[in-house]
């Protein structure tokens, strides 16, 4: 099991661990915890490095399986089980996927609150993403409305706050599943809820920045219609 450090410190960019396992075929370690997020939610995983003191191994992907995260690493011959390690990610790109998975929040707040749709779909990359929203139409002056409305929020300056809570708890928050389909697998016992103060809460297991302010200009680059009632908006964060 590794300890998910970025649960609950999104900010941690340095940490020190020790390996748990090895997986030698798949060149890849299990760490006893990590600050590195393994993707999920349309957040790709982060990248980084392992630095053992004597060699220094580029993390090339991270993946969660079951309670262990997987940390896949380029350079010679793996370090062995129970070799301290120091861990760094890349700051510059996790923080600018930070930015842009609070502003996908803010939009999907935005237009929930607004226009009741759920989601239906999302991805992102550093500083860009899409979401896709149950609407029967969209045009450009929706579009305009909508941008005009996220930024205001933006602006507001809202906390966003994490909690780690018990799925009873969880699950009395009314509308805590914005999506379409609940991708919360059932057997899971703790529900990370992310708060946008005063505009949105639901269940999220991605890393996001402290403020809104953090989060910078919204635009709404592009729009699409993937179907009768699935509307796809473009966003890019400046």
């Amino acid at each position: 099991m590794t300890d998910l450090i970025y649960q609950t410190d999104s900010y941690l960019r340095e940490f020190e661990a020790a390996i748990a396992g090895v997986d030698s075929e798949n060149r890849a370690v299990i760490l006893d915890r990590s600050a590195f997020y393994p993707g999920g939610g349309g957040q790709p995983c982060d990248f980084g490095v392992l630095n053992t003191g004597e060699e220094q191994f580029p993390v090339e992907k991270v993946k969660k399986q079951g309670e262990a995260v997987l940390h896949y690493l380029a350079g010679s011959a793996l370090p062995a089980v129970g070799t301290k390690i120091r861990g760094a990610i890349d700051w510059e790109r996790r923080y600018k996927l930070m930015r842009t998975h609070t502003a996908l929040h803010v939009l999907c707040g935005v237009v929930f609150r607004d226009y009741g749709a759920l989601v239906t779909g999302g991805d992102m990359e550093p500083l860009a993403g899409r979401m896709d929203f149950e609407f029967e139409t969209m045009r450009g002056e929706l579009v305009r409305e909508i941008e005009a409305a996220v930024n205001r929020e933006v602006a507001a300056r809202h906390d966003v706050r994490v909690r780690i809570l018990p799925r009873e708890e969880a699950f009395q928050i009314p509308d805590l599943i914005r999506t379409k389909i609940n991708l919360l697998p059932e057997g899971i016992r703790q529900v990370r809820t992310v708060e946008i103060v005063g505009l949105d809460l639901q269940a999220d297991g991605g890393t996001h920045v402290q403020n809104t302010a953090e989060v910078g200009s919204i635009r709404v680059v592009d729009y699409k219609s993937k179907g009768a009632i699935n509307k796809r908006l473009y966003i890019a964060i400046e």
